[in-house]
């Protein structure tokens, strides 16, 4: 892992440990391990590149939970470098803030640009409505809000995005099955997203073939073969509104470690598909999260 990676991760555990450490539970008895899940891509609790109806760390009703967590993203033209921390509280309401940074790699040099990386901030707030993921006869549903602010924009400016800020909403829900794949437990999570950004914002909002948000659909699925191992699957349907070049729709394949509530990994293969004009950008995604 980069060494700025590990620093900021640091940084902001020392933040976040002196706001709400104080009132933090560690619910040692309470919620059951990987409930928590790990850290999306957004800052948001979830999965990688989905977020999850469950709300960060592992805190219950009167409780603090809270998360901080770094990912790492290596794809054959770019790379992407994610670090954010997450605040929940009597698993109702989460807060979080992820820091984006895209290293543009060989498209500098095949578009002669005049920057090789884009950065954006994403700040997030996700309200449970109703439902539990495990303890109730409906799944867990959360709405959220995200608003995202992209820092370099003239690069996306030139390939015809027509802003550097937007807000977006998403509605998700999760629910673990008790012992419903063949023994093992199973967490299905869905969910939809009223959204215009490009690259999920890298590359600004709206564009030149469209600059209305679109409804666009998500998911995941995951395999819990023990308290502490996930195998799963995501799906994240993406929009289309730059002629510059085409968005896919992204996948991956994970695998997920929670040795504790503490401490979770995430590694996956990603398929990303199209990205800025360079095809194939299919990688290896890493996450590490400390939950409080």
């Amino acid at each position: 892992m980069p060494c700025r990676l590990r620093f900021s991760l640091g940084f902001l555990s020392g933040v976040l440990l002196s706001g709400v450490c104080a009132n933090t539970a560690e619910a040692d008895q309470g919620r059951l391990i990987a409930t928590g899940g790990a850290s999306s891509i957004e800052g948001a609790a979830g999965g990688g590149i989905t977020p999850w109806a469950v709300l960060a760390g592992y805190g219950e009703m009167g409780e603090w939970g809270s998360s901080v967590f770094a990912t790492h993203v290596d794809l054959p033209d770019y790379a992407l470098d994610v670090v954010g921390l997450a605040a929940a509280f009597d698993n109702r309401v989460e807060v979080s803030y992820a820091r984006q940074r895209l290293d543009l790699g060989s498209l500098v040099s095949k578009l002669h640009l005049p920057q090789d990386s884009l950065s954006q901030d994403i700040f997030g707030v996700k309200v449970r409505l109703f439902g539990d993921v495990i303890y109730d006869h409906l799944p867990q549903v959360s709405l959220g809000l995200q608003y995202k602010h992209q820092d370099d924009f003239l690069i996306p400016s030139l390939v015809g995005a027509k802003r550097d800020s937007d807000t977006e909403g998403y509605l998700t829900a999760s629910r673990l099955f008790m012992g419903a794949a063949f023994g093992y437990n199973l967490l299905l999570n869905g969910g939809v997203r009223y959204s215009r950004a490009n690259e999920l914002g890298l590359f600004g909002f709206g564009g030149d073939r469209g600059d209305t948000r679109s409804v666009l659909k998500e998911g995941s699925i995951a395999v819990l073969f023990n308290p502490r191992w996930a195998l799963g699957m995501e799906y994240r349907e993406k929009p289309d509104n730059l002629s510059f070049s085409g968005e896919s729709d992204w996948k991956d394949l994970f695998l997920g470690y929670f040795p504790n509530k503490h401490l979770s990994f995430v590694l996956a293969y990603a398929r990303l598909g199209e990205i800025a004009t360079l095809g194939n950008q299919n990688g290896t995604y890493l996450s590490v999260q400390g939950s409080f």
